[in-house]
């Protein structure tokens, strides 16, 4: 039975992995940030059957004393913990570099220390800022169109040097935009959802026109965990994408058909990023994950979609949403 440390274990994509980490039947270790609620974020909504089996490690990926201690005895490490909403970086940079960066450097420095097996840095399609071409493969330029893209560039190059310098065994994983269950207000996809079920009228949104490639997150982290068995794959950067894409205006459109089709679009000024910022069109290649462990999609969009509104239509689960808001 593997050790496995999953940093960022309470956030929308950690905390699908975690479980999927147990299903598979690895001993899961969740590194949580540290609060004073004693919060597990979205951990606390599993069973307390499956919370049994987690070893909670509250912590700060800021603090190298922390990671390292949450790292001692663990056979891999998947680091998803990150600051990512991408408003709240234009008026927070610091805060990126510190986490982001930093914490991505804590990580390294510890597996360096410990001589961890297997070390998962998660990038973010964002790094690519708006495509120069289609799809977007590993070698496409790197675009800092915000300052949370500039500090996942800077992580993953931070960790492509310790692969390169120290023969770590690294692996950067790179899911463009992933949806689901548990995701934060932040994202578009809850957003859509969440003023449609509250019967909003007008649904208020930033730019419609681009184009996001939108990968369900079961599927997302079944690419972890490919990617995680195979030894083909250290030292690289690998995208996990489904490889279509769907403007924001059209799947604004699909959602409003499947939910409250009374419901119409308006634009608004403060969900819109700065024209420079935004990134227009994002459409990622899968062929280099085909081609080193097999995956490919197996959840549609349209399934994906229906499987997170039959979700946010719980009432224990709506009423966590801000609808009314801009979620930064």
């Amino acid at each position: 039975m593997k050790k496995v440390l999953v940093t960022g274990a309470d956030g929308f994509i950690g905390s699908h992995l975690v479980e999927h980490l147990l299903a598979e039947g690895y001993s899961v270790r969740a590194f949580v940030l540290y609060n004073s609620f004693n919060s597990y974020g979205w951990l606390d909504s599993l069973s307390k059957e499956m919370l049994k089996q987690i070893e909670i490690f509250s912590g700060d990926v800021r603090d190298p004393n922390g990671v390292k201690e949450a790292m001692k005895g663990m056979d891999m490490v998947f680091h998803l913990a990150a600051l990512i909403a991408i408003p709240f970086s234009y008026h927070s940079p610091d805060s990126y570099v510190d986490t982001n960066i930093k914490g991505t450097l804590n990580v390294l420095q510890a597996a360096r220390q410990l001589n961890t097996q297997r070390i998962l840095v998660t990038s973010t399609s964002e790094v690519y800022g708006t495509a120069q071409y289609v799809p977007i493969d590993e070698k496409h330029p790197y675009q800092g169109q915000s300052p949370y893209s500039a500090t996942k560039i800077g992580a993953d190059r931070i960790a492509e040097s310790f692969f390169r310098s120290f023969n770590l065994p690294i692996t950067i994983v790179r899911p463009f935009n992933t949806y689901g269950p548990r995701q934060s207000a932040r994202a578009v996809i809850p957003t859509i959802i969440t003023q449609l079920l509250n019967k909003q009228k007008v649904l208020n949104l930033g730019d419609t026109t681009p184009t996001r490639d939108f990968s369900f997150v079961k599927d997302t982290v079944r690419g972890f965990s490919a990617i995680a068995k195979s030894e083909n794959t250290i030292g690289e950067e690998i995208n996990i994408s489904t490889q279509t894409e769907i403007s924001i205006g059209d799947l604004a459109k699909k959602l409003i058909d499947k939910i409250f089709p009374e419901a119409t679009i308006q634009k608004e000024e403060a969900r819109t990023r700065p024209e420079k910022s935004e990134v227009f069109r994002l459409l990622g290649s899968n062929e280099k994950m085909k081609r080193l462990t097999g995956w490919s999609p197996q959840i549609s969009l349209d399934e994906g979609l229906d499987k997170c509104i039959e979700w946010f239509s719980k009432k224990e689960n709506l009423q966590l949403y801000k609808h009314e808001i801009f979620n930064l």
